[in-house]
């Protein structure tokens, strides 16, 4: 049995795309780096999860010609994105203490070091 955080690759998608704008591949492979997770996000469910935030006007994206391959669509953080990022990061600050707290407490602490 694994703990999960749930839904934390939409912030994890939201801080790549406010590094720089990528493309879906480059997505899911530097998603690992943000979320500690080595298992790979599922393409269908990335694209599903990039076109809800681009409806919601969290990302926006365009096809750009590749020099190398076939067209790609690029995504980018908009400013409404940027704001969401914000209130994630906030969120997660304080998610972070709680949790710490919490491990602070806990009589097992230690034992998956």
């Amino acid at each position: 049995m694994q703990a999960r955080i749930e839904r934390f690759i939409e912030p994890a998608l939201l801080l790549l795309l406010a590094e720089r704008e990528r493309h879906g591949y480059e997505l899911v492979e530097d998603l690992p780096d943000v979320t500690g997770d080595a298992r790979r996000v599922d393409m269908g469910n990335l694209y599903r999860l990039l076109r809800s935030l681009e409806r919601e006007g969290i990302v926006s994206s365009e096809w750009t010609e590749g020099e190398d391959g076939p067209a790609k669509r690029v995504y980018r953080l908009t400013e409404d994105g940027r704001r969401l990022l914000d209130t994630w990061a906030a969120g997660l600050a304080e998610a972070g203490r709680i949790v710490s707290t919490f491990l602070d407490r806990y009589p097992g602490k230690g034992v998956n070091e």
